[in-house]
Protein backbone atom coordinates (compact mmCIF):
# COMPACT_ATOMS: atom_id res chain seq x y z
CA UNK A 1 0.00 0.00 0.00
CA UNK A 2 2.95 2.33 0.60
CA UNK A 3 3.77 2.36 -3.10
CA UNK A 4 0.15 3.13 -4.03
CA UNK A 5 -0.07 6.10 -1.68
CA UNK A 6 3.28 7.46 -2.84
CA UNK A 7 2.10 7.40 -6.43
CA UNK A 8 -1.09 9.20 -5.46
CA UNK A 9 0.99 11.76 -3.59
CA UNK A 10 3.05 12.39 -6.71
CA UNK A 11 -0.05 12.82 -8.84
CA UNK A 12 -1.60 15.22 -6.35
CA UNK A 13 1.32 17.65 -6.54
CA UNK A 14 0.69 20.94 -8.35
CA UNK A 15 1.55 21.04 -12.05
CA UNK A 16 4.24 23.64 -11.36
CA UNK A 17 6.31 21.00 -9.58
CA UNK A 18 6.50 18.92 -12.74
CA UNK A 19 7.24 21.94 -14.89
CA UNK A 20 10.48 22.36 -12.96
CA UNK A 21 12.02 19.06 -14.18
CA UNK A 22 14.99 18.80 -16.45
CA UNK A 23 17.53 20.97 -14.60
CA UNK A 24 20.31 18.49 -15.37
CA UNK A 25 19.39 18.51 -19.06
CA UNK A 26 19.75 22.27 -19.25
CA UNK A 27 23.14 22.12 -17.55
CA UNK A 28 24.57 19.52 -19.90
CA UNK A 29 24.21 21.27 -23.23
CA UNK A 30 21.37 19.44 -24.92
CA UNK A 31 22.46 15.88 -25.84
CA UNK A 32 21.55 14.48 -22.45
CA UNK A 33 18.91 12.04 -21.24
CA UNK A 34 17.97 10.27 -18.06
CA UNK A 35 16.39 6.84 -18.33
CA UNK A 36 14.78 5.10 -15.35
CA UNK A 37 13.44 1.55 -14.99
CA UNK A 38 12.77 -1.08 -12.36
CA UNK A 39 14.69 -4.24 -12.88
CA UNK A 40 16.73 -7.22 -11.74
CA UNK A 41 20.38 -8.12 -12.34
CA UNK A 42 19.74 -9.69 -15.76
CA UNK A 43 17.52 -6.85 -16.96
CA UNK A 44 19.92 -4.23 -15.66
CA UNK A 45 22.91 -5.78 -17.39
CA UNK A 46 21.15 -6.05 -20.73
CA UNK A 47 19.61 -2.59 -20.52
CA UNK A 48 22.94 -0.95 -19.73
CA UNK A 49 24.50 -2.67 -22.76
CA UNK A 50 21.75 -1.25 -24.98
CA UNK A 51 22.28 2.23 -23.54
CA UNK A 52 25.99 1.96 -24.34
CA UNK A 53 25.19 0.76 -27.86
CA UNK A 54 22.93 3.77 -28.42
CA UNK A 55 25.68 6.10 -27.22
CA UNK A 56 28.20 4.45 -29.57
CA UNK A 57 25.84 5.01 -32.49
CA UNK A 58 25.12 8.58 -31.40
CA UNK A 59 28.46 10.17 -30.43
CA UNK A 60 28.20 13.04 -27.98
CA UNK A 61 25.01 11.77 -26.33
CA UNK A 62 25.04 11.26 -22.55
CA UNK A 63 22.50 8.99 -20.87
CA UNK A 64 22.29 8.71 -17.10
CA UNK A 65 20.62 5.47 -15.99
CA UNK A 66 18.59 4.90 -12.83
CA UNK A 67 17.38 1.45 -11.80
CA UNK A 68 15.97 -0.09 -8.66
CA UNK A 69 13.44 -2.71 -7.59
CA UNK A 70 9.73 -2.30 -8.32
CA UNK A 71 8.73 -0.81 -4.95
CA UNK A 72 11.79 1.41 -4.71
CA UNK A 73 11.20 2.62 -8.24
CA UNK A 74 7.93 4.34 -7.41
CA UNK A 75 9.38 5.76 -4.19
CA UNK A 76 12.23 7.21 -6.23
CA UNK A 77 9.84 8.83 -8.69
CA UNK A 78 7.88 10.41 -5.85
CA UNK A 79 11.06 11.95 -4.45
CA UNK A 80 12.15 13.19 -7.88
CA UNK A 81 8.74 14.70 -8.57
CA UNK A 82 8.85 16.70 -5.35
CA UNK A 83 12.35 17.92 -6.30
CA UNK A 84 11.26 18.82 -9.84
CA UNK A 85 13.77 16.38 -11.27
CA UNK A 86 11.96 13.56 -13.07
CA UNK A 87 13.76 11.59 -15.84
CA UNK A 88 13.24 12.04 -19.58
CA UNK A 89 12.31 8.42 -20.29
CA UNK A 90 10.78 5.95 -17.86
CA UNK A 91 9.67 2.38 -17.76
CA UNK A 92 5.94 2.50 -17.03
CA UNK A 93 3.35 0.12 -15.61
CA UNK A 94 -0.11 -0.39 -17.11
CA UNK A 95 -1.73 0.13 -13.71
CA UNK A 96 -0.35 3.67 -13.47
CA UNK A 97 -0.41 5.13 -16.97
CA UNK A 98 -3.92 6.55 -16.61
CA UNK A 99 -2.95 8.36 -13.42
CA UNK A 100 0.19 9.81 -15.03
CA UNK A 101 -1.74 10.75 -18.14
CA UNK A 102 -4.40 12.59 -16.13
CA UNK A 103 -1.66 14.94 -14.88
CA UNK A 104 -0.37 15.53 -18.44
CA UNK A 105 2.95 13.99 -17.42
CA UNK A 106 3.36 11.75 -20.49
CA UNK A 107 4.07 12.87 -24.05
CA UNK A 108 1.87 11.79 -26.97
CA UNK A 109 4.18 9.59 -29.06
CA UNK A 110 2.04 9.98 -32.18
CA UNK A 111 3.77 13.29 -32.93
CA UNK A 112 7.13 11.50 -33.18
CA UNK A 113 5.64 8.77 -35.35
CA UNK A 114 4.30 11.38 -37.76
CA UNK A 115 7.76 12.95 -37.99
CA UNK A 116 9.54 9.62 -38.48
CA UNK A 117 11.34 9.62 -35.13
CA UNK A 118 9.46 6.55 -33.89
CA UNK A 119 8.58 3.83 -36.42
CA UNK A 120 5.24 2.17 -35.70
CA UNK A 121 4.82 0.56 -39.12
CA UNK A 122 5.65 -2.94 -37.84
CA UNK A 123 3.52 -2.76 -34.71
CA UNK A 124 0.11 -4.54 -34.57
CA UNK A 125 -2.69 -2.17 -33.67
CA UNK A 126 -3.80 -4.40 -30.80
CA UNK A 127 -0.26 -4.14 -29.44
CA UNK A 128 -0.38 -0.35 -29.49
CA UNK A 129 -3.73 -0.30 -27.69
CA UNK A 130 -2.13 -0.88 -24.28
CA UNK A 131 -0.40 2.49 -24.49
CA UNK A 132 -3.36 4.51 -25.80
CA UNK A 133 -5.50 6.72 -23.60
CA UNK A 134 -7.81 9.61 -24.47
CA UNK A 135 -6.80 9.49 -28.13
CA UNK A 136 -3.08 9.72 -27.30
CA UNK A 137 -0.31 7.13 -27.56
CA UNK A 138 1.45 7.72 -24.25
CA UNK A 139 3.47 4.51 -23.99
CA UNK A 140 4.84 1.60 -26.00
CA UNK A 141 4.83 -1.99 -24.77
CA UNK A 142 8.24 -3.47 -23.92
CA UNK A 143 6.87 -6.99 -23.80
CA UNK A 144 3.49 -8.58 -23.96
CA UNK A 145 1.33 -11.19 -22.27
CA UNK A 146 -1.82 -12.97 -23.30
CA UNK A 147 -4.16 -15.04 -21.17
CA UNK A 148 -4.69 -18.69 -21.98
CA UNK A 149 -5.13 -22.24 -20.74
CA UNK A 150 -2.11 -24.40 -20.12
CA UNK A 151 -3.14 -27.92 -21.16
CA UNK A 152 -1.38 -31.23 -20.55
CA UNK A 153 -0.28 -32.51 -23.94
CA UNK A 154 0.17 -36.06 -22.70
CA UNK A 155 -3.34 -36.25 -21.23
CA UNK A 156 -4.89 -34.93 -24.45
CA UNK A 157 -2.97 -37.53 -26.47
CA UNK A 158 -3.99 -40.26 -24.02
CA UNK A 159 -7.63 -39.25 -24.41
CA UNK A 160 -7.31 -38.92 -28.18
CA UNK A 161 -8.66 -35.37 -28.31
CA UNK A 162 -7.43 -32.21 -30.03
CA UNK A 163 -8.21 -28.55 -29.45
CA UNK A 164 -8.69 -25.93 -32.14
CA UNK A 165 -8.45 -22.88 -29.93
CA UNK A 166 -9.18 -20.42 -32.74
CA UNK A 167 -12.71 -21.78 -33.06
CA UNK A 168 -13.65 -23.61 -29.87
CA UNK A 169 -16.51 -22.57 -27.61
CA UNK A 170 -17.44 -23.43 -24.04
CA UNK A 171 -19.67 -26.20 -25.41
CA UNK A 172 -16.60 -27.66 -27.15
CA UNK A 173 -14.66 -27.31 -23.90
CA UNK A 174 -17.35 -29.26 -22.05
CA UNK A 175 -17.33 -32.09 -24.61
CA UNK A 176 -13.53 -32.30 -24.51
CA UNK A 177 -13.47 -32.26 -20.70
CA UNK A 178 -16.01 -35.10 -20.55
CA UNK A 179 -14.05 -37.19 -23.04
CA UNK A 180 -10.82 -36.65 -21.15
CA UNK A 181 -12.41 -37.64 -17.83
CA UNK A 182 -14.16 -40.68 -19.26
CA UNK A 183 -10.98 -41.97 -20.96
CA UNK A 184 -8.31 -40.96 -18.43
CA UNK A 185 -9.97 -40.01 -15.14
CA UNK A 186 -8.22 -36.62 -15.18
CA UNK A 187 -10.50 -33.74 -14.19
CA UNK A 188 -10.82 -30.17 -15.48
CA UNK A 189 -9.95 -27.10 -13.43
CA UNK A 190 -12.62 -24.78 -11.98
CA UNK A 191 -12.24 -21.05 -12.71
CA UNK A 192 -10.04 -20.26 -9.73
CA UNK A 193 -8.77 -17.32 -11.80
CA UNK A 194 -12.41 -16.34 -12.10
CA UNK A 195 -12.07 -12.68 -13.02
CA UNK A 196 -9.70 -13.43 -15.89
CA UNK A 197 -11.96 -16.11 -17.36
CA UNK A 198 -15.07 -13.97 -16.85
CA UNK A 199 -13.35 -10.92 -18.31
CA UNK A 200 -12.52 -12.93 -21.42
CA UNK A 201 -16.13 -14.09 -21.71
CA UNK A 202 -17.74 -10.65 -21.37
CA UNK A 203 -15.29 -9.15 -23.87
CA UNK A 204 -16.61 -11.63 -26.44
CA UNK A 205 -19.99 -10.02 -25.76
CA UNK A 206 -18.47 -6.62 -26.53
CA UNK A 207 -18.52 -5.39 -22.93
CA UNK A 208 -15.58 -4.19 -20.77
CA UNK A 209 -15.14 -5.89 -17.41
CA UNK A 210 -15.36 -2.57 -15.52
CA UNK A 211 -17.48 0.47 -16.31
CA UNK A 212 -15.78 3.49 -17.82
CA UNK A 213 -15.91 5.45 -14.55
CA UNK A 214 -14.65 2.45 -12.56
CA UNK A 215 -17.61 2.63 -10.17
CA UNK A 216 -19.28 -0.63 -11.21
CA UNK A 217 -18.74 -3.84 -13.14
CA UNK A 218 -19.10 -3.33 -16.88
CA UNK A 219 -21.47 -6.29 -17.28
CA UNK A 220 -23.96 -4.99 -14.70
CA UNK A 221 -26.55 -4.00 -17.31
CA UNK A 222 -25.58 -6.30 -20.18
CA UNK A 223 -27.76 -9.37 -20.63
CA UNK A 224 -25.36 -10.80 -23.23
CA UNK A 225 -22.34 -10.45 -20.94
CA UNK A 226 -24.22 -11.93 -17.97
CA UNK A 227 -25.30 -14.85 -20.15
CA UNK A 228 -21.66 -15.39 -21.17
CA UNK A 229 -20.55 -15.61 -17.52
CA UNK A 230 -23.48 -17.90 -16.66
CA UNK A 231 -22.48 -20.20 -19.52
CA UNK A 232 -18.99 -20.59 -18.06
CA UNK A 233 -20.45 -21.39 -14.63
CA UNK A 234 -23.14 -23.75 -15.96
CA UNK A 235 -20.49 -25.62 -17.95
CA UNK A 236 -18.57 -26.27 -14.75
CA UNK A 237 -21.69 -27.29 -12.83
CA UNK A 238 -22.49 -29.90 -15.46
CA UNK A 239 -18.90 -31.17 -15.37
CA UNK A 240 -19.10 -31.35 -11.58
CA UNK A 241 -22.29 -33.37 -11.77
CA UNK A 242 -20.49 -35.79 -14.10
CA UNK A 243 -17.51 -36.07 -11.75
CA UNK A 244 -15.25 -34.36 -14.30
CA UNK A 245 -14.54 -31.15 -12.32
CA UNK A 246 -11.76 -30.90 -9.76
CA UNK A 247 -12.89 -30.05 -6.20
CA UNK A 248 -13.71 -26.29 -6.25
CA UNK A 249 -12.91 -25.78 -2.57
CA UNK A 250 -9.42 -27.16 -3.04
CA UNK A 251 -8.94 -25.34 -6.36
CA UNK A 252 -9.80 -21.97 -4.83
CA UNK A 253 -7.04 -22.13 -2.18
CA UNK A 254 -4.91 -19.07 -2.84
CA UNK A 255 -1.15 -18.62 -2.72
CA UNK A 256 0.00 -22.00 -4.01
CA UNK A 257 3.48 -22.04 -5.49
CA UNK A 258 3.68 -23.19 -9.10
CA UNK A 259 5.06 -26.68 -8.23
CA UNK A 260 1.90 -27.27 -6.17
CA UNK A 261 -0.51 -26.22 -8.92
CA UNK A 262 -3.06 -28.79 -10.03
CA UNK A 263 -1.78 -29.14 -13.58
CA UNK A 264 1.84 -29.57 -12.46
CA UNK A 265 0.68 -32.21 -9.98
CA UNK A 266 -1.29 -33.99 -12.72
CA UNK A 267 -4.60 -33.48 -10.93
CA UNK A 268 -6.15 -31.49 -13.81
CA UNK A 269 -5.51 -31.35 -17.53
CA UNK A 270 -5.88 -27.57 -17.74
CA UNK A 271 -5.30 -24.38 -15.75
CA UNK A 272 -5.53 -20.66 -16.49
CA UNK A 273 -2.24 -18.72 -16.74
CA UNK A 274 -0.56 -15.80 -18.48
CA UNK A 275 1.72 -16.66 -21.37
CA UNK A 276 4.84 -15.36 -19.63
CA UNK A 277 4.34 -18.06 -16.96
CA UNK A 278 4.50 -20.94 -19.44
CA UNK A 279 8.26 -21.54 -19.36
CA UNK A 280 8.30 -21.71 -15.56
CA UNK A 281 5.19 -23.90 -15.60
CA UNK A 282 6.77 -26.40 -18.01
CA UNK A 283 9.95 -26.45 -15.96
CA UNK A 284 7.93 -27.14 -12.81
CA UNK A 285 5.91 -29.89 -14.50
CA UNK A 286 8.91 -31.55 -16.14
CA UNK A 287 6.77 -32.57 -19.11
CA UNK A 288 5.32 -30.93 -22.25
CA UNK A 289 2.41 -28.53 -21.80
CA UNK A 290 0.59 -26.70 -24.55
CA UNK A 291 -0.98 -23.25 -24.28
CA UNK A 292 -4.28 -22.34 -25.91
CA UNK A 293 -6.67 -19.40 -26.13
CA UNK A 294 -9.72 -19.47 -23.88
CA UNK A 295 -13.02 -20.71 -25.37
CA UNK A 296 -15.64 -18.30 -26.64
CA UNK A 297 -19.20 -18.26 -25.31
CA UNK A 298 -21.22 -20.54 -27.55
CA UNK A 299 -23.64 -17.73 -28.41
CA UNK A 300 -20.85 -15.56 -29.86
CA UNK A 301 -18.64 -18.23 -31.42
CA UNK A 302 -15.19 -16.99 -32.33
CA UNK A 303 -16.37 -13.80 -33.98
CA UNK A 304 -14.86 -10.40 -33.21
CA UNK A 305 -14.81 -8.69 -30.78
CA UNK A 306 -12.46 -11.30 -29.37
CA UNK A 307 -12.10 -11.96 -25.68
CA UNK A 308 -8.31 -12.16 -25.78
CA UNK A 309 -6.12 -9.07 -25.54
CA UNK A 310 -2.43 -8.26 -25.38
CA UNK A 311 -1.39 -6.96 -21.96
CA UNK A 312 1.89 -5.05 -21.66
CA UNK A 313 4.28 -6.51 -19.11
CA UNK A 314 5.96 -3.10 -18.97
CA UNK A 315 5.82 0.02 -21.13
CA UNK A 316 8.14 2.89 -21.97
CA UNK A 317 7.11 6.56 -21.92
CA UNK A 318 8.59 10.02 -22.45
CA UNK A 319 7.89 12.49 -19.68
CA UNK A 320 6.53 15.91 -20.60
CA UNK A 321 9.20 17.65 -18.47
CA UNK A 322 11.96 16.44 -20.79
CA UNK A 323 13.97 19.21 -22.48
CA UNK A 324 15.13 16.75 -25.14
CA UNK A 325 11.97 15.09 -26.35
CA UNK A 326 13.23 14.47 -29.90
CA UNK A 327 16.34 12.74 -28.56
CA UNK A 328 14.17 10.81 -26.11
CA UNK A 329 11.98 9.68 -29.01
CA UNK A 330 15.05 8.56 -30.95
CA UNK A 331 16.18 6.53 -27.93
CA UNK A 332 12.74 4.97 -27.44
CA UNK A 333 12.63 4.01 -31.12
CA UNK A 334 16.06 2.41 -30.80
CA UNK A 335 15.04 0.54 -27.66
CA UNK A 336 11.91 -1.01 -29.16
CA UNK A 337 12.73 -1.30 -32.88
CA UNK A 338 16.48 -1.86 -33.31
CA UNK A 339 17.41 -5.47 -34.09
CA UNK A 340 20.83 -5.33 -32.47
CA UNK A 341 19.42 -3.76 -29.33
CA UNK A 342 16.70 -6.38 -29.04
CA UNK A 343 19.14 -9.22 -29.54
CA UNK A 344 20.79 -7.91 -26.38
CA UNK A 345 17.54 -7.38 -24.48
CA UNK A 346 16.42 -10.84 -25.71
CA UNK A 347 12.78 -10.57 -24.65
CA UNK A 348 13.63 -10.40 -20.93
CA UNK A 349 10.73 -7.96 -20.45
CA UNK A 350 8.34 -10.18 -22.40
CA UNK A 351 7.61 -11.09 -26.01
CA UNK A 352 8.25 -8.03 -28.21
CA UNK A 353 5.53 -6.78 -30.53
CA UNK A 354 7.23 -5.29 -33.65
CA UNK A 355 6.95 -7.99 -36.31
CA UNK A 356 10.58 -7.80 -37.42
CA UNK A 357 11.84 -8.15 -33.84
CA UNK A 358 9.45 -11.01 -33.15
CA UNK A 359 10.54 -12.85 -36.30
CA UNK A 360 14.24 -12.33 -35.62
CA UNK A 361 14.18 -13.47 -31.99
CA UNK A 362 11.90 -16.41 -32.79
CA UNK A 363 14.80 -17.97 -34.70
CA UNK A 364 17.19 -17.47 -31.75
CA UNK A 365 15.29 -18.58 -28.66
CA UNK A 366 15.03 -22.12 -27.28
CA UNK A 367 12.03 -24.27 -28.30
CA UNK A 368 10.02 -23.56 -25.14
CA UNK A 369 10.34 -19.79 -25.44
CA UNK A 370 9.77 -20.09 -29.21
CA UNK A 371 6.43 -21.72 -28.37
CA UNK A 372 5.52 -18.67 -26.27
CA UNK A 373 6.50 -16.39 -29.17
CA UNK A 374 4.26 -18.39 -31.50
CA UNK A 375 1.37 -18.18 -29.05
CA UNK A 376 1.68 -14.40 -28.87
CA UNK A 377 1.69 -14.24 -32.67
CA UNK A 378 -1.56 -16.23 -32.71
CA UNK A 379 -3.07 -14.23 -29.87
CA UNK A 380 -2.29 -11.02 -31.76
CA UNK A 381 -4.56 -12.21 -34.59
CA UNK A 382 -7.35 -13.22 -32.21
CA UNK A 383 -7.26 -10.22 -29.88
CA UNK A 384 -9.20 -6.99 -29.55
CA UNK A 385 -8.08 -3.76 -27.88
CA UNK A 386 -7.28 -4.00 -24.18
CA UNK A 387 -9.71 -2.39 -21.73
CA UNK A 388 -8.61 0.67 -19.72
CA UNK A 389 -6.54 -0.01 -16.59
CA UNK A 390 -8.44 -1.54 -13.67
CA UNK A 391 -9.99 0.88 -11.13
CA UNK A 392 -8.27 1.29 -7.77
CA UNK A 393 -10.59 -1.09 -5.89
CA UNK A 394 -10.58 -3.80 -8.55
CA UNK A 395 -8.74 -6.29 -6.36
CA UNK A 396 -11.24 -5.87 -3.54
CA UNK A 397 -14.11 -6.19 -5.99
CA UNK A 398 -12.73 -9.44 -7.39
CA UNK A 399 -12.21 -10.80 -3.88
CA UNK A 400 -15.84 -10.04 -3.01
CA UNK A 401 -17.03 -12.17 -5.94
CA UNK A 402 -14.94 -15.24 -5.15
CA UNK A 403 -16.89 -16.69 -2.19
CA UNK A 404 -20.18 -16.21 -4.06
CA UNK A 405 -18.83 -18.15 -7.04
CA UNK A 406 -17.51 -20.88 -4.75
CA UNK A 407 -20.90 -21.17 -3.04
CA UNK A 408 -22.46 -21.71 -6.44
CA UNK A 409 -19.97 -24.38 -7.49
CA UNK A 410 -20.52 -26.31 -4.27
CA UNK A 411 -24.30 -26.05 -4.59
CA UNK A 412 -25.28 -23.31 -2.12
CA UNK A 413 -26.20 -20.64 -4.70
CA UNK A 414 -28.06 -21.30 -7.95
CA UNK A 415 -26.50 -20.37 -11.28
CA UNK A 416 -29.58 -18.24 -11.97
CA UNK A 417 -28.74 -16.05 -8.95
CA UNK A 418 -24.96 -16.13 -8.85
CA UNK A 419 -24.11 -13.56 -11.55
CA UNK A 420 -26.36 -10.88 -10.04
CA UNK A 421 -25.01 -11.58 -6.56
CA UNK A 422 -21.42 -11.27 -7.79
CA UNK A 423 -21.83 -7.95 -9.56
CA UNK A 424 -23.90 -6.54 -6.70
CA UNK A 425 -21.13 -7.39 -4.22
CA UNK A 426 -18.45 -5.99 -6.52
CA UNK A 427 -20.43 -2.82 -7.24
CA UNK A 428 -20.77 -2.17 -3.52
CA UNK A 429 -16.97 -2.15 -3.30
CA UNK A 430 -16.32 -0.13 -6.44
CA UNK A 431 -18.89 2.57 -5.62
CA UNK A 432 -17.38 3.38 -2.22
Amino acid sequence: MKRFYLVLAVLALPALVFAGGGRQQAASGGDYLRFAWWGNPTRDERTLKVVELFKQKNPGVTIDTETTGFSGYWDQLATQAMAGNLPDVMQQDYAYIEQYNSRNMLVDLNQFARRGLIDLSKWPDTGLAGGRLDGKLIALSLGTNALGYAVDRGVLQWAGVTINDTTWTWKDYENIALQIYQRTGVQSMPTEQHYQVFENAVRFAGVPYYSKDGKSMGFTNSAAAQAAIKEVIDTQLRLKAAGALYDPEDAFIQGRAMPESTIVQGKTWDACYWSNQLVALINAAGRPLDFVLLPAPTSTGNKAPYGAYLKPSQLISILSVSKNQDLAAKFVDFFVNDLEANRILFAERGVPLPSHILQDLSSRVDPTLKYTFDFIAKATTYSSAIDPPDPNRAGEARDSMLPILLNCLIGRVSSDAVVAQMYQAANAVLSR
